[in-house]
């Protein structure tokens, strides 16, 4: 189904070990045949024509019978439209030349059957001219569509076993049980390798040596020891192909899926190594971000994916504070489209708030470009939730550690700035609490500086009474002095 290209190739695979283990060669026969029934039914043209294209080279391999070639194109031409004529006509293609010598005659009616359709002329011209291709085609003998070619023809006739199979067999089962790993004793495990050994050896023409057993078991030895020793070599990959590779992988799966539950599903089976999911989770944002607008479907992805593994939780923290700090250089779509990102895991709580911890609104810390991240944050919030709720939500005790940058009450410079900036979003209603710390931090400030007034002023009063306390004794003893010296004269 991957490689349809190398279908004549896996057949030839198939006709090898058939020819060993006839049980593995029809239990792939009943699983395509159940298969093609499936897609037959659903009518998927892509997986019935690969199914078609298997079978008709199993049966130029001879693995199985040609009455399964003649079933198949029966069906097909018994209901006549557009899809099932391109694929009988691709399938007779592939098998045509091989029918012709096991099937003379078979062959001869479906070709009957196909000049009839063409002469009623009830399809469409196109495929008209696809059934007139495959007479071209059939005139040159089928020069371009070899049963099979020399290289791949490797099972002798005598060694060939072909399995009769019926299409329309209620009856066939898949056994899709048997691909359930069952513990066994260890005992039968060891019988069961060493019966496995000798068949593969047979398979792949290996030829047992008893007589130097003993020199075949040091170079095994050897060659073990050899094959550790290069598994244990680590190839560094400087041209991180890989990692090329797995955000390909991540983008056709994000671009390909209708629903976010798919795309989870499948980025899931994506067996995503660990330490890798900040690969996912960097496409996301960045899908999310290259959108005209807005869309949820990523966001949803996003959220699914928190909640099913912490490690997404952790790099998408990591991711907002990348996107944050270089917020400066995204334009203003992609801005917006990842602010909404976020704010989408934070009201569905796929996301702690400790992610706000970051955020300092001050005019210093901030720029045009992060205030304008930070309010479409804000106000997503707020529209989704209302503004009773995230102002419950911004008053939660526990969570007040991740809010002082939000609020800060370092400063008055900044206390006001923050105030200001919420009231210009239309959300002052968030800084009622901040306000009144503003208020009562002014009144606090003008009661101290009254009472240093007052302080001031009381030293300055003091002073002045002692000064003039000073001077009335300079003028008692001023005149004591004018006294005596009078009484010295009269004398």
């Amino acid at each position: 189904m991957a490689s349809p290209g190398f279908t004549h190739v896996f057949a030839a695979l198939v006709a090898v070990i058939n020819s060993k283990l006839p049980e593995v060669g029809d239990l792939l026969i009943r699983r395509v045949i159940l298969q093609f029934r499936r897609a037959y039914k659903r009518n998927d043209k892509i997986v019935t024509t690969a199914a078609i294209k298997f079978m008709a080279h199993l049966v130029n391999q001879k693995v199985v019978s040609e009455l399964l070639a003649l079933h198949i194109a029966t069906l097909l031409l018994e209901r006549v439209t557009d899809d099932s004529i391109e694929v009988c006509v691709a399938f007779m293609q592939e098998v045509g030349l091989a029918l012709q010598e096991l099937s003379g005659a078979g062959s001869l009616a479906i070709f009957e059957r196909f000049r009839n359709i063409l002469h009623e002329g009830e399809i469409d011209r196109r495929v008209q001219y696809v059934i007139e291709g495959l007479f071209e085609v059939r005139r040159k003998k089928f020069a371009d569509y070899p049963a099979v070619v020399e290289e791949l023809d490797l099972v002798a006739e005598e060694d060939q076993i072909t399995h009769e199979v019926d299409l329309l067999d209620e009856n066939i089962k898949g056994d899709e049980i048997i691909n359930i790993f069952k513990a066994i004793p260890p005992e039968q495990y060891a019988g069961d390798e060493a019966k496995w050994k000798l068949i593969s050896a047979e398979i792949l023409g290996i030829e047992q040596d008893d007589d130097g057993s003993g020199s075949s078991d040091d170079s095994d030895d050897e060659e073990t020891a050899a094959a550790d020793a290069r598994a244990q070599q680590k190839i560094l990959d400087f041209t991180e192909q890989d990692l090329v590779n797995l955000r390909r992988s991540i983008y056709l799966v994000i671009m390909s899926s209708v629903h976010f539950e798919e795309c989870v599903h499948k980025i899931l089976k994506l067996n995503i190594a660990e330490g890798q999911e900040k690969e996912v989770c960097t496409m996301l944002i960045d899908c999310c971000a290259m959108e005209k607008m807005f869309n949820r479907f990523f966001a949803l992805q996003a959220e699914r994916l928190c909640r099913l593994n912490p490690a997404y939780q952790e790099n998408f923290l990591e991711a907002f504070e990348v996107q944050f700090n270089t917020v400066h250089r995204l334009e203003t779509n992609k801005l917006r489209n990842i602010g909404k990102f976020f704010s989408h895991l934070l009201y569905t709580d796929a996301l702690p708030w400790s992610l706000m911890h970051q955020i300092r609104i001050t005019e210093e810390t901030t720029t045009s470009s992060s205030r304008i991240f930070i309010k479409v944050i804000f106000q997503e919030l707020s529209e989704q939730w209302g503004v009773k709720k995230l102002v419950a939500r911004l008053k939660d005790e526990e969570q007040q550690q991740f809010f002082t940058g939000l609020f800060p009450r370092d400063h008055p410079k900044n206390i006001r700035f923050a105030i200001n900036y919420f009231t210009a979003i239309g959300l002052g209603v968030l800084t009622e609490d901040l306000r009144s710390y503003l208020e009562q931090a002014q009144s606090q400030q003008a009661a101290a500086g009254r009472a240093q007034a007052a302080e001031e002023s009381s030293s300055e009063s003091s002073s002045s009474s002692d000064s003039d306390s000073s001077d009335s004794d300079d003028s008692s003893d001023s005149s004591d002095s004018d006294d005596s010296d009078d009484s010295s004269d009269s004398e």
